[in-house]
């Protein structure tokens, strides 16, 4: 967020509202997805919305490690998991399901 390391953030607006902007920057936008074991689980996005940019594709790594993760959640299986991705904003028209079932199976 370029910002110097140390400095202890304000969440308790992202924590009772849910989200809360901190700054212009691409990663300056907390929030808050819920609760797990009654912690608040925390993630941080862009304050624009996914509309307002120019799509550039993903690289197969960055697909490769986002279908992993859902591949080892274990509700899917391949097939499912590269149809899902496969038809996300960004990914789609890039990426077909065999392409990314492909990049799954790579190193097995």
């Amino acid at each position: 967020m370029y910002r110097a390391p140390g400095a202890d953030l304000d969440l308790v607006a992202a924590l009772t509202l849910g989200r809360d902007v901190l700054g212009e920057g691409r990663y300056e936008t907390l929030v808050c997805a819920g609760q797990v074991d009654d912690m608040p689980v925390l993630t941080f996005t862009a304050p624009w919305g996914m509309d307002d940019v120019q799509w550039v594709a993903p690289s197969s790594a960055y697909v490769r490690f986002l279908a992993s993760g859902l591949l080892s959640a274990g509700a899917w299986d391949v097939e499912a998991v590269a149809s899902y991705v496969a038809a996300c904003p960004g990914a789609h028209s890039h990426w077909s399901a065999q392409g990314i079932a492909d990049l799954l199976s790579e190193g097995v």
